[in-house]
């Protein structure tokens, strides 16, 4: 459903060491970087819409953490696991740790972070292994 997705930090510097780790995890590389943005995975093109792209921008003043939330595919839950423990390790806030939530259907794995910003996100894998 979307194609690009950005989402605002106060301070880039510290918000690139806690994007550039989760994004490892899940295996979506930095793609550019200016001194006040970072993208990352890949555009859509004419020949190849089937992407989905992220920025990280940087406003320069305080975030009012709302509850909105953005939610990424992981490519297995292993991806999920690592997202979770390399978000912490790089800033982040726990707000969910890995698991099932069956509530939602008996295969959804996913772990939620705040970021430095007190952005909610989110790791989910839908599939059974």
């Amino acid at each position: 459903m979307l194609d690009h997705v950005s989402i605002t930090v106060s301070d880039l510097a510290r918000a690139a060491r806690f994007y550039d780790s989760v994004m490892a995890a899940l295996r979506v590389p930095c793609v550019w970087r200016e001194p006040d943005a970072i993208g990352y995975g890949t555009r859509n093109s004419a020949e190849d819409d089937s992407h989905t792209y992220l920025t990280i921008r940087a406003t320069g003043a305080p975030i009012h953490a709302d509850r909105r939330h953005w939610c990424f595919r992981a490519p297995d839950r292993a991806a999920v696991d690592a997202f979770h423990t390399t978000g912490l390790a790089h800033g982040g806030a726990d707000d969910g740790a890995p698991g099932l939530r069956a509530h939602y259907h008996n295969h959804y794995y996913a772990a939620f972070l705040c970021d430095p910003d007190g952005n909610r996100i989110e790791a989910v894998y839908h599939r059974a292994r």
